[in-house]
């Protein structure tokens, strides 16, 4: 594939430089100050402390209890909810302890809060590491490194703007395109096929984020619906509880819409790769029908990704008997559709855009990397040089050797003749006695 054209890395430039000069302006427009953020509370009360343990011996259902041994060598008998008594306690498990032993209370002791995964969840992580290390090699590995950025703008910009009352919106986009900057050119490279990618994720990023600021308004959706909700003005009072369902709506498509536009930009390179004589508008109708399977799989993988976490749920809405119409328009059931259908919107919306930028900024093959066949049909008569041919074939003319041959007809000619042997009467016939005189007396 040859280099892309100084034009096409001009118009990129021109429509992405933009972007990256607006995202500076709004990460340090929307920094927070130490000022701004609230005072961040314990959720600890006095003379009560987070302490782990590993379970010692089986749970007793009459009293509720599991024994446990601490870190520090106390032991004692845990309180545990039942729900986690009819699961089952199994001993060696690590757990993370309540300690009240300080309080003084008459039921003071350890009250259970919940399990250690820190070792399995980090078996997981390196086993993914490893994998996306084996599989998708140092590009891999890039792309593990994006993420880990990503995931520090979100903690380190994201969650403190929204908590100190910044605009939502401009929040999430900011992150957004953070992220996008970031993650794309780590993980790709700094190619016109990764600036195609990242230009047709800033559409779609804009276009989501439009739909949801229209959608959450139009539908009377603020969030509320989640208990974590409704704690937040406690804390933080000047969170905008509407604005960050908006966020999260971006902030949840940035990943799918990633995932797309990169896959349709390399679909576009790699078709020019084996279709070098292809039109940019063939190009475009190709890629589509591969972009159009996308859509299909990519949707299905939003909606069920929000099932799947809205499972127990569905199950509780499904028990009360309730209407499909009442299910799908009640409150918590109302926010993962419209994040579904906003982000499925979203995402349709940027395949045939990124599509289109990167068919009319692919580079044209060379004209070395054509098929010889279909694109330099002038070259054959010069593979078959039929005037040099005869040439070759002159040899034969030297073969005339059968000039030799002719030595049997000289061999016929009477050699005795030309040896001038005379030949006696008897062997010369009749003629033999022309010469002789004879006697007339005779």
């Amino acid at each position: 594939m040859p280099p892309t054209t100084t034009r096409v890395r001009v118009v990129l430039t021109a429509l992405l430089l933009p972007v990256l000069v607006a995202t500076v302006i709004g990460l340090v427009a929307l920094w927070p100050s130490e000022r701004d953020l609230p005072e961040r509370a314990t959720a600890m009360a006095d003379g009560t402390s987070v302490v782990s343990g590993e379970i010692t011996g089986p749970a007793d259902p009459e009293t509720g209890t599991v024994p446990v041994e601490l870190d520090d060598g106390r032991t004692g008998a845990m309180t545990a909810p039942p729900e986690y008594i009819d699961l089952g306690f199994e001993t060696g498990e690590r757990v993370r302890v309540l300690d009240v032993s300080q309080q003084g209370a008459v039921d003071a002791g350890f009250v259970f809060l919940d399990f250690e995964r820190g070792f399995p969840l980090a078996l997981l992580a390196v086993l993914f590491v490893v994998l996306v290390a084996l599989v998708a090699r140092w590009r891999g590995l890039a792309a593990i490194v994006g993420l880990g950025i990503a995931l520090a703008v979100v903690g380190v910009f994201t969650l403190p703007a929204l908590l100190a009352g910044k605009n939502s919106l401009a929040v999430a986009l900011v992150s957004a395109f953070v992220v996008m900057f970031v993650v794309l050119y780590v993980a790709h490279g700094f190619t016109a096929r990764t600036s195609t990618a990242l230009l047709g994720t800033v559409l779609g990023l804009l276009l989501t984020a439009g739909l949801a600021t229209w959608g959450t308004y139009a539908a009377h959706l603020s969030g509320l619906s989640h208990e974590e909700t409704l704690y937040l003005p406690s804390y933080a009072p000047a969170v905008d509880l509407h604005g960050i369902m908006i966020c999260g709506i971006v902030l949840a498509g940035l990943g799918v819409l990633n995932d797309v536009t990169i896959t349709q930009a390399s679909t576009v390179w790699e078709l020019r790769a084996v279709a070098p004589t292809a039109r940019r508008r063939e190009l475009f109708s190709r890629a589509m029908r591969i972009g159009q399977d996308h859509i299909a799989s990519a949707v299905y993988t939003i909606a069920f990704a929000y099932v799947g976490a809205a499972l127990p749920m569905l199950m509780f809405v499904w028990l009360t008997q309730q209407s499909i119409g009442s299910t799908l328009t009640n409150g918590v059931i109302a926010e993962e559709v419209a994040r579904t259908l906003i982000g499925s919107i979203g995402l349709v919306l940027a395949i045939p855009l990124t599509t289109a930028i990167a068919a009319m900024t692919v580079p044209d093959a060379a004209p070395e990397h054509a098929d010889p066949v279909e694109t330099t049909p002038h070259v054959e008569p010069v593979e078959t040089t039929p005037h040099v041919e005869p040439v070759e074939t002159v040899e034969p003319v030297e073969t005339v050797e059968p000039v030799e041959t002719v030595e049997p007809v000289e061999t016929v000619d009477d050699r005795a003749r030309d040896q001038q042997t005379p030949l006696p009467p008897a062997a010369r016939g009749w003629g033999a006695f022309d010469d002789v005189e004879w006697d007339s007396r005779i």
